[in-house]
């Protein structure tokens, strides 16, 4: 053996890992060139390796192996007595599925892989009752089972698992909390059971089709065993299992579309089972779950040979596919929007329609999720129904999704309350005489968002105060008209100088919750918020406790509302109204006073946000109300734009200048120009700097 070969079997054995991979590249470069008297010397000298102490030599080695017999698949008439090689790296391999190391562990099932992929269906035959014993023996364990009985790797990684998800933590408290056994038994890794199922997802890719007459029932019953698992990581790694499993029952032909193997195909005749699986598997309460689901069901429909073959899982698999398009983890997210646009194409609204029981009883059972990321999807997915499916075939559900929809306003998490308040106007315009029954009730909800802490939960509300006015007319804007005037007027009763976050953490709040300041007190720091699936945010309920006294509206981990956010959020209720028709617009113009009246109190800490959301609103006002009208009311405002141009708060100071520059466009520049001039002449040079010469000339 020469010495560029030593040194790659030197390199296949070092403690880095970046070198074992340097090895690596350069043994599969060296191998097509090699002699058969060499490629056997490599390949006994590898094997010898795989009974050493440092995991990384075995593992290096068993990688090495895998390269060997991939690139060397071609050249099996080489004169290398391939029977017990192959038989003795079988039998290693099988003995490393339950090595101490898990890299080890994975390596050797690659391996097995690579065999199945060069020797065939005699590999798994052979290796079968070993994989799947392991699989079953791993399945159950004491959930009292003390991590120090586990090995040092296994221990480190779950550790870092749990820094993952618990960020403010120091390494002590992450310690004391890994001892935690509930914790433990739902995140640590199980000993062999994830090993050995992705040995056996390797060889099932290995075979490709060839797998299809090896799928029996025990076998299914072992994999989804695991897919209701009460371990996430472990779900996650049977999904990907059986992701690569529903691809075994076809092949696909010069055009794409994949063909039928013959009658006896695995994958459709236990496709009722499959579909039932992953269908819970992808409305699963981890992100990573509900990936893996969602490339498992991809390829299960994709691998279907007809449209009437997946119509037959349709009616468990769309609804939930549906919903994962605005789940709140991206990844999630963007994957089923792809699977749906390549699964249903044109016809999405269709098969909606053609199946509108099973999503209505699927979004109202979401609607009620232990996860507030779910219930906030069903909300909107509930929108959707009313705006882009079939109004005769959503009509008989309407009543039931209302009533969802009513109690999802009282939710914990704000997104979920700003997600169910736009799907409740989306319904009110689609369906106004159906709805009429619960205006009263709606319009006291929505009046109650529309000053809620958060300015998006506010806008939300203002938009679908609008929807109301559209959908129950007159009788709605009157009470709205009486509203903006009191609102509005609300600013003169905000304390001076209050803290927007009197007592609480100065950091932001996330979805809708506030933490106090972190002091000793026990409280703060006992029977405290778990956290949801694959997020930072606090795991809130679906109906909100009633607080201890104050007006926070039954929202237990809302603050009460400042008298300026119903100012804040009357401003958003003009631009919506405004933009219904001329004669609201026409009763908005009639407002104009009294909201430039409130964006000159300065008075409170938190009038620079008020007047941020004047200036972003105040041309789509002029827009609506009309140029002529407005005009009448512009020197009002510039007092209070100027204020906010020059502004510390960039917010504030960029609104300001788009609102001179729209404004500038809606009623022309140089009308701007002389009214600024006409009202405060100091004001020119902040507006010239703003303004281009050429479009001051015109």
């Amino acid at each position: 053996m020469d010495a560029a070969m030593e040194e790659v079997l030197a390199l296949l054995g070092s403690p880095q890992k970046l070198e074992r991979e340097r090895g690596l590249a350069e043994l599969a470069a060296a191998l097509s060139p090699a002699e058969a008297g060499a490629v056997e010397l490599v390949s006994r000298r590898l094997l010898a390796r795989l009974g050493d102490a440092g995991w990384e030599s075995r593992q290096g080695a068993l990688l090495g192996l895998k390269t060997l017999l991939l690139q060397l698949r071609p050249m099996q008439n080489m004169e290398i007595d391939w029977a017990d090689l192959v038989g003795h790296l079988q039998e290693m391999a099988l003995e490393l599925l339950t090595d101490s190391e898990c890299r080890v562990r994975l390596a050797a099932g690659e391996v097995l892989g690579a065999l199945c992929e060069c020797m065939g269906s005699t590999v798994f035959e052979a290796c079968r009752d070993k994989i799947m014993h392991l699989v079953h023996s791993n399945l159950e364990r004491s959930p009292t089972c003390d991590m120090d009985e586990l090995e040092p790797e296994e221990t480190q990684q779950l550790v870092d698992k749990l820094v993952c998800s618990r960020l403010d933590r120091g390494p002590e408290e992450v310690q004391q909390y890994a001892h935690a056994a509930q914790i433990f038994h739902d995140t640590a890794g199980w000993k062999f059971l994830e090993t050995s199922m992705k040995c056996l997802q390797c060889m099932i890719v290995g075979l490709g089709v060839k797998f299809n007459p090896m799928i029996t029932q025990d076998m299914l019953d072992l994999l989804f065993a695991v897919l209701g698992h009460t371990n996430r990581f472990v779900r996650e790694t049977g999904c990907y299992v059986c992701s690569s499993l529903v691809s075994c029952g076809c092949i696909h032909g010069e055009d794409g579309r994949a063909l039928l193997l013959n009658e006896g195909n695995a994958i459709l005749l236990h496709g009722e089972q499959f579909s039932q699986h992953l269908s819970s598997a992808l409305a699963d309460n981890w992100s990573q779950v509900r990936l893996a689901a969602s490339i498992a069901t991809r390829n299960f429909l994709q691998s279907m040979p007809s449209d009437e073959d997946k119509e037959r899982f349709y009616p468990s698999l769309l609804p939930r596919m549906c919903l994962n398009r605005y789940y709140i983890a991206e990844g999630v997210r963007l994957y089923s929007q792809t699977t749906w646009r390549m699964v249903v194409g044109d016809c999405g609204r269709l098969l909606v329609s053609r199946y509108i029981d099973h999503f209505v009883t699927y979004y109202l059972e979401a609607s009620e999720a232990n996860n507030h990321a779910v219930r906030e999807a069903a909300c909107t997915c509930i929108a959707e129904l009313a705006t882009k499916v079939d109004a005769a075939s959503v009509r008989p559900h309407v009543l039931k999704l209302m009533e969802s929809l009513l109690l999802s306003f009282e939710d914990e998490s704000w997104p979920v309350r700003d997600a169910a308040c736009m799907a409740c106007g989306n319904l009110v315009i689609c369906f106004p005489s159906e709805m009429r029954a619960h205006m009263e009730n709606l319009l006291k909800l929505c009046l109650k968002n529309l000053e809620d802490p958060i300015p998006t939960v506010r806008q939300g509300a203002a938009a679908t105060l609008a929807n109301l006015v559209r959908g129950f007319g007159q009788e709605v804007l009157g009470q709205l008209l009486v509203t903006l005037q009191e609102g509005l007027r609300h600013v003169d009763d905000q304390e001076a100088n209050t803290e927007r976050y009197s007592g609480l953490d100065k950091g932001p709040a996330v979805f809708g919750s506030v933490k106090r300041l972190r002091d000793n007190d026990p409280e703060l720091h006992t029977d405290q918020q778990m956290f949801s699936c694959g997020s930072l945010a606090p795991k809130m309920g679906r109906h909100s406790k009633m607080a201890m006294g104050g007006c926070s509206g039954g929202h237990s981990l809302k603050r009460a509302s400042q008298p300026w956010e119903l100012s804040d959020g009357c401003v958003y209720l003009m631009s919506e109204l405004a933009s219904i028709s001329t004669t609201t617009a026409t009763e908005i113009g009639k407002l104009l006073p009294i909201l430039a009246s409130a964006a000159t109190k300065h008075h409170y800490t938190q009038h620079v946000n008020f007047i941020e959301n004047v200036c972003r609103q105040l041309p789509v006002l002029a827009q609506h109300v009309g140029k002529r009208a407005f005009k009448v009311h512009l020197e009002n405002f510039l007092d209070s734009i100027f204020y906010g141009l020059d502004c510390e708060n960039q917010l504030t100071a960029c609104a300001a200048t788009e609102c001179l520059q729209r404004l500038a466009q809606i009623i022309g520049p140089a009308i701007l120009r002389g009214r600024v001039e006409m009202y405060n002449s100091r004001y020119l040079k902040k507006l010239d700097v703003l303004l281009p010469p050429t479009t001051q000339a015109l």
